[in-house]
């Protein structure tokens, strides 16, 4: 039985070639590590980086969490060196991500102004990035999650900038990178090739795959890049199967969640904001600062801007020592 109401018909749709878009972002916005805009320092930045060394040295999950923006904001490549030193055991991101990865390793561009492209009704719809949701039906025909389906298909292709790309960086060093996509979220959902079967279950397929990595999060760090709904509703569903399993084998799984954002909050909560305060709304307090390590644990929040905040980790981290 089939809906009573009409669909849109997508095969109306025009899809433009990418080099007919001005793209707001290009390599040359993409920093190198060891480059940061200015410099950033705050007291507990130590601390952080101490316990995210000490996760990776015993082999506890070193969980990271971020929005898109932090690809936006040019920093490719410290995510792919903090991987390649092994201080990263697993990433979290939205469908967003994917799509400004995929764009940066295809033509080296990335980003459309939506107030330009939405009024002539061409906003998202472009050629190439729909190559995307291919990729996506192949990947989960083989079983693979979404993040992880990307970054082989990256890594495989022969495209100038594959090497900025951090689904292809995990995946070459077994890290699993998970995309956790909301239908309608991403501009390859408006394509004609988009397969809402296919990406969802290999989504899920995801899901599952980061509930397994928190499995080992115990004494492990999660660092929250900027995502204020995706990553601590995700985490916190995660998180509670994780438990469920360690409760059962007389376990607990107790961690370190520092939280990086541009949010005016205190830099410690002892307990939830009240109800009537928007901060109780600000999904990252009450569920990465607050809930998750009531019984265990104990929360940082630095607040500042990802292009700060993400390269002073990376250098408390020992980034640039050898160099």
């Amino acid at each position: 039985m089939g809906s009573k109401y009409p669909q849109f018909d997508r095969n109306r749709l025009k899809l433009q070639p990418l080099s007919q878009r001005k793209h707001e972002m290009d390599l040359t916005r993409l920093l190198n590590v060891g480059d940061a805009p200015e410099p950033f320092d705050h007291p507990d930045l130590p601390a952080i980086a101490d316990a995210v060394a000490a996760a990776s040295a015993r082999g506890a999950a070193v969980v990271v969490l971020i929005g898109a923006h932090v690809i936006k904001q040019g920093l490719s490549r410290y995510l792919i060196d903090l991987i390649g030193r092994g201080h990263i055991s697993a990433l979290a991101t939205n469908g967003a991500a994917i799509v400004h990865d995929f764009e940066l390793a295809r033509i080296g561009a990335t980003t459309e102004s939506v107030a330009h492209y939405i009024s002539q009704g061409q906003f998202g719809l472009w050629a190439e990035t729909g190559e995307l949701n291919d990729i996506v039906v192949a990947a989960n025909a083989d079983g693979l999650g979404l993040g992880e389906g990307v970054g082989k298909a990256i890594a495989d292709r022969d495209w100038p900038h594959t090497d900025v790309s951090i689904f292809a960086a995990a995946y070459a060093r077994d890290v699993p990178a998970t995309v956790h996509l909301g239908i309608g979220y991403d501009i390859v959902h408006e394509h004609p090739n988009f397969d809402g079967a296919a990406a969802g279950e290999a989504s899920y397929r995801d899901f599952l795959i980061l509930a397994n990595v928190l499995d080992n999060l115990d004494g492990g760090v999660v660092l929250s890049l900027g995502s204020a709904v995706m990553a601590p509703e995700v985490f916190l569903k995660a998180l509670a199967m994780a438990r469920n399993v360690a409760h059962q084998q007389g376990r607990k799984i107790t961690d370190l969640p520092p939280v990086f954002d541009l949010h005016d909050l205190p830099e410690r909560f002892e307990a939830e904001p009240p109800k009537g305060q928007s901060d109780y709304y600000f999904r990252p307090i009450k569920t990465l600062l607050v809930r998750t390590v009531a019984d265990g644990g104990e929360s940082f929040y630095a607040r500042g801007d990802h292009a700060r905040t993400v390269p002073a980790l990376w250098a408390a981290l020992g980034g640039g020592a050898d160099e």
